[in-house]
């Protein structure tokens, strides 16, 4: 059969998406493009409104074309009679279950191959609590060399706004040993960038006692030319661990980017987030890591309008950027999601939280090019990541920080040294020097 896979949300989804595309293909089904499949996976994500509508206008439409659908990710976790709701035909794979792929597959062949096939709704559906299938498995890689490693999954914490704990559930960290098993592999296969990826990676290990810091030290004892990008910490998950984290970090093989969520400056945004944790303690891990790495690169997320956001507690966010001057924002219009205890609470309105959200992207993007021009004219080694999609080839400094190389014949996974020569809101141009 010709199957198409579609991919919304986080990296955790599209290191699933990978892992089924590559069971897939070694099925000896064919993966094209959505004009030409007989099959389509959404591969869905529920975190934001906007997503969910855009994904169940794609489920309905698919049904309405008679398309053959099945939905995965973390909506049928949780949006189960939505998704059915809009096509009652749609196979569906929960979150936990993607290694099950198969036999959805082969429902969907052996159906089309009888001679009298029964009830065209008929349909086939897999949810189970346990992960499995999420390392060391046949994976058909976006990038070819970049492996995307999901250490764990779920979370122990329950911030007010969010769903993905109840699609995904509590902590499961995944056996690290197996982990390093995953990503040995992925490097001795060409694998220059290994991505951690999970709901919190600060959170690893807090079921199993090995903790983020002590896997990672196993990971960089790992022989091989490779860089490691730790994904998102919250701020809540690394004050236990912060100083042996900042030890890790040291390592040269460890990219010194901190993504580092806030979701509000103000105190009593945060506290109604039921977010565990006060600014002075965001603070402190900043300053401490900024101590260890000068040249440290700093993402964030902020949540614009949550419900109950003054004026004054949205000033507190805007300054905040403006003092910590973050490389990225990822800025997110507060919407009510269901299952979470935010839903109750009244929402501001839409005029006013869409206001706020286009004045912090204009700060944004103020505070990035400022930060950016005292960086022209530096020289030194960076690590070549992918394929420019212009032209030439996009490289990382060790703080992460994107330059693309337009004359330059070097592969993946190669270093070289470079000088930056300007900027563009989106990363630095360099040319290669000796």
């Amino acid at each position: 059969m010709k199957v198409h896979v579609a991919t919304y949300g986080c990296s955790a989804n599209q290191a699933s998406s990978e892992t089924m595309m590559g069971t897939i293909q070694e099925m000896g089904h064919e993966l094209v493009d959505k004009q030409h499949a007989e099959v389509v996976v959404l591969n869905t994500c529920t975190v934001k409104a906007t997503t969910e509508q855009k994904i169940l206008h794609e489920i309905n439409r698919l049904g309405k074309n008679g398309m053959k659908l099945i939905v995965a990710g973390c909506m049928p976790q949780v949006q189960l009679n939505d998704i059915l709701q809009n096509n009652p035909a749609a196979h569906i794979l929960g979150v936990n279950s993607i290694s099950r792929i198969g036999e959805i597959l082969d429902f969907i062949e052996n159906c089309s191959r009888e001679e009298f096939p029964g009830d065209p709704a008929e349909r086939f559906e897999i949810i189970t609590s346990d992960p499995s299938g999420f390392l060391n498995t046949c994976r058909i890689r976006l990038n070819p060399n970049i492996h995307i490693c999901q250490i764990s999954q779920g979370c122990n914490y329950g911030c007010a706004y969010c769903i993905v704990r109840e699609a995904r559930g509590q902590l499961i960290s995944f056996d690290p040993e197996l982990i390093v098993e995953d990503i040995r592999t992925a490097v001795s296969e060409g694998c220059g960038e290994i991505w951690l990826t999970s709901q919190d990676d600060g959170q690893y290990g807090m079921d199993i006692g090995v903790r983020l810091p002590e896997l990672l030290e196993m990971i960089n004892s790992i022989p091989g030319n490779f860089m490691v990008r730790v994904g998102m910490m919250n701020p809540f998950s690394m004050l236990p661990i912060l100083d042996d984290i900042i030890k890790a970090f040291g390592n040269d093989k460890v990219y010194k980017l901190l993504h580092l969520p806030i979701q509000s400056a103000s105190e009593d945004v945060v506290k109604r987030m039921d977010r565990f944790y006060s600014m002075s303690d965001v603070d402190d891990i900043i300053s401490r890591f900024r101590t260890a790495f000068p040249d440290l690169t700093l993402f964030t997320d902020i949540i614009v309008g949550f419900p109950g956001e003054t004026e004054s507690d949205f000033d507190k966010s805007v300054e905040w950027v403006q003092k910590y001057k973050p490389a990225k924002v990822n800025i997110s219009r507060y919407t009510p999601r269901p299952h979470t205890k935010a839903l109750e609470y009244r929402n501001i309105d839409s005029r006013i939280v869409a206001k706020r959200s286009n004045e912090l992207h204009r700060v944004c993007q103020i505070v990035k090019l400022g930060s950016k021009e005292p960086t022209i004219g530096w020289q030194g080694e960076v690590f070549v990541s992918k394929t420019a999609k212009v032209k030439g080839v996009m490289a990382r400094t060790a703080s992460y920080k994107p330059v693309v190389i337009q004359e330059c014949e070097l592969s993946p996974g190669q270093w070289c040294k470079v000088k930056i020569t300007d900027t563009t809101p989106g990363y630095f141009l360099g040319r290669i020097v000796e």
